[in-house]
């Protein structure tokens, strides 16, 4: 052991006095709550400014990966510095750090719609909260190794690893309490606030605990006397560096007790897989439900609490056990992601459940072969490294090597190879007991045939998709399908429908789906483009398939808003609505509302608002703010329609309210679905300042008023709450 390491062994006759071990376990929990606090916080924050794309969290979380492998190379890197020095070093970035608050991003990082959205917003994270994350990542491992040191986490049951389970434990409190406590009763300045003044109790806290720890090593002699005080390499207590003979110390994991060199390409791997899974599920989820954080924290909580038991001393994972119930597990998620017709909450409940138990494998493993403490920086940073690895595949990689989420699928397979290896590499096996063994025979054919229909489901998608393209803001597909003698072409993006249109040239000028003429905003339309009615002008968040340009008329002009770039090529070349439209337009490229916000009123005589994000509408387009933004571009006396469908979300209460905020009288209409017209049931809320709109024959018998609950509080851009919109 080289003199002067702040994380290697403990300092001879350097006891954890009480407030010692107490100010470092507190700057951990603090450390690791307020990590995991500022995840769905400042990916919140920046959401809107993303068009409410699912793909912003996956970003966020490559992001907080790359500095968690940035923080834990830190950690192991100043291990070889004197205390002294590392100490300064230390409580200087520290104190340099709270120049970065308070917690807010600048508007200057507003997208205009021509950036690349990733590098925009690995920019934006990075300056609004890189400094102090980078810092935070450190806490674990520092502060596990400075309780190393002291001698006194040889003594703790597991060993200074205990103190990973304390931080997983804090993370998975601050990532429940964001949606259940923080998040409906805090605005996002308000968090930020908090935020701000909670990491600087941290900076003291983590000040303290590094600095008493450092006085305590030196109260038991300078570097050099402990250097001539360590045992030497050939006494009967240590046969070798990371070799010990007798019992086996405790917290030392299957790679000290072997005397094995470390596996640090299993601990990586294991890492990797699960985090891929982590991502690649929690895509899907909010792909088909919404980009918020409630949806991003589940599949992370199962993730963190893993971690806690697997790491937790009493050793919740049992081999035996998980690995019997691995094959079923990964049988059952892959039929979800390759399969289609489950409902979405069955699938959302057999994902989440399989995400919790490949993950009780990855991690469960991972403590199998964890170190001695003398090397847990390097088993941290060869872990983070392997979760930055799984975020940059999935993050940056895969929109580019896949046109679907394959990702997940290929994740599943990926994981029943690393824990088939292992198991046949493991001395403890069965596997490795007989080389042509019955049950390792099955296993290894159980995930062939697995591999192989993820790999038939791949192609039939393509075989059976016109165009099928993939970017930021997801997976955009052209399928056609048959409707008795009728071919209909589609545009679907996850299992959301973007529109359709009859191929037939007798039918294809024919408004369907969401926007038939007995919708809401076929009715309104109908009110306004009547025959005889001025030329009107139209404002759309959304393009789709471009059906709404069927109702165009000569003089009539279409303005289209789409943050897409994908869809208006596939409008263009895969469908005719907007060619074969009399009415003047227009495309708009970029998020709907940054975009109104940029341009001169339109005085818009009806502004529809139809921007999905998978199965709802992002949530910023929802709040005061946005609402008062339509008006502003609309014409005295125009009409906002709101798409309003939702297979999970009651969203007409919360447009009532923003309605009544804005002076504005609201009524719903629900249309039914007629499947030989290719009409989908659909739901709209109409807002107009003139109630007398509404007695209109178009409307009467269809409209009806939404009376929103007492308790409901109306959404602004600092405040939303997702839970009380849950059907």
């Amino acid at each position: 052991m080289v003199s002067g390491e702040v994380s290697v062994s403990p300092s001879p006759g350097a006891g954890a006095s009480g407030p010692v071990l107490v100010t470092l376990t507190f700057a951990t929990f603090g450390g690791a709550f307020l990590l995991f606090l500022v995840q769905p916080m400042v990916a919140r924050m920046v959401l809107p400014w993303f068009g409410g794309s699912a793909a912003v969290w996956t970003v966020a979380m490559l992001f907080f990966q790359l500095l968690l492998l940035a923080g834990y190379l830190y950690a192991h890197a100043t291990r070889r510095l004197p205390r002294n020095r590392f100490l300064a070093l230390h409580l200087t970035l520290l104190a340099l750090s709270l120049l970065a608050l308070p917690l807010w991003p600048g508007a200057r990082w507003k997208p205009t719609g021509a950036e690349d959205p990733t590098l925009l917003l690995l920019g934006l994270l990075t300056a609004t909260v890189g400094f102090p994350y980078f810092l935070l990542a450190t806490t674990g491992p520092l502060m596990q190794a400075r309780l190393h040191s002291t001698g006194a986490g040889e003594k703790m049951p597991g060993g200074p690893y205990r103190l990973y389970a304390v931080s997983n434990l804090a993370s998975l409190l601050a990532l429940l309490g964001y949606p259940i406590v923080v998040e409906p009763t805090l605005t996002t300045r308000a968090q930020g606030g908090l935020w701000s003044v909670g990491y600087g109790v941290f900076v003291l806290l983590s000040g303290a605990a590094l600095y008493l720890t450092s006085r305590g090593a030196a109260g038991s002699g300078d570097e050099t006397a402990a250097r001539k005080e360590e045992k030497p390499k050939n006494e009967p207590g240590r046969l070798g560096p990371g070799k010990r003979s007798g019992p086996r110390p405790e917290g030392s994991g299957t790679a000290a007790s072997t005397g094995k060199a470390d596996p640090v390409l299993t601990w990586f791997l294991l890492s990797a897989a699960a985090v891929t899974l982590l991502l690649g599920i929690t895509n899907r989820i909010c792909r088909d439900v919404a980009a918020v954080p409630f949806l991003w924290i589940l599949p992370l909580t199962l993730y963190l609490a893993s971690f806690i038991l697997c790491f937790d001393a009493r050793g919740w994972y049992r081999r035996s056990l998980f690995l019997g119930l691995l094959p079923f597990v990964i049988a059952a998620m892959g039929y979800v992601l390759v399969a289609t017709g489950l409902g979405e909450k069955a699938a959302i409940a057999i994902l989440s459940a399989g995400l919790f138990l490949c993950c009780m494998v990855c991690h469960g493993e991972l403590h199998r072969l964890r170190p001695h403490p003398d090397r847990l920086t390097g088993f941290y940073l060869a872990i983070s490294a392997g979760g930055a690895a799984g975020g940059l595949f999935v993050a940056l990689l895969a929109p580019h090597l896949f046109v679907e989420y394959d990702e997940a699928p290929l994740g599943l397979v990926f994981l029943g190879i690393l824990v088939l290896v292992s198991l046949r590499r493991d001395p403890g096996s069965r596997a490795l007991l007989a080389r042509w063994r019955l049950d390792w025979l099955l296993a290894i054919a159980a995930l062939f045939v697995f591999a192989s229909l993820v790999d038939y489901q791949v192609k039939r998608s393509a075989r059976f998709s016109a165009v099928r393209m993939r970017n930021f803001y997801g997976s955009v597909r052209v399928v056609d399908r048959m409707a008795g003698s009728l071919r209909i072409r589609r545009m679907s993006h996850g299992t959301t429908n973007h529109g359709e249109q009859f191929l037939d040239p007798r039918l294809r000028r024919s408004p369907t789906t969401y926007f038939s003429p007995v919708s809401g905003v076929g009715r309104a339309i109908a009110y306004l483009l009547s025959p005889g009615a001025p030329p009107r002008h139209v404002g759309i968040i959304g393009l789709g398939a471009g059906t709404l340009a069927a109702y165009g008329r000569p003089g009539d002009r279409f303005r289209f808003y789409e943050i897409n770039p994908l869809v208006p090529v596939l409008a263009r070349t895969e469908f005719t609505y907007l060619s074969d439209s009399q009415a003047a337009i227009a495309v708009v490229l970029g998020d709907g509302r940054l975009s109104l916000e940029r341009e001169a009123p339109q005085r818009f005589d009806i502004l529809v608002v139809d921007a999905f994000s998978g199965d709802s509408i992002p949530v910023h387009l929802l709040t005061v703010e946005a609402f008062a933004e339509y008006q502003r571009h609309l014409a005295p006396g125009g009409l906002l329609a709101v798409h309003v469908s939702n297979h999970f979300l009651d969203l007409a209460p919360i447009v009532a309210l923003a309605a009544r905020s804005r002076g504005l009288d609201a009524r719903l209409i629900e249309s039914p679905e007629i499947p030989r017209r290719a009409v989908t049931e659909a739901s709209w809320m109409l807002l107009s300042p003139e109630t007398r709109l509404f007695d209109d024959p178009v409307f009467q018998g269809s409209a009806r008023p939404v009376v929103p609950p007492v308790s409901l509080r109306t959404w602004t851009d600092d405040y939303s709450n997702l839970l009380r919109s849950i059907k």
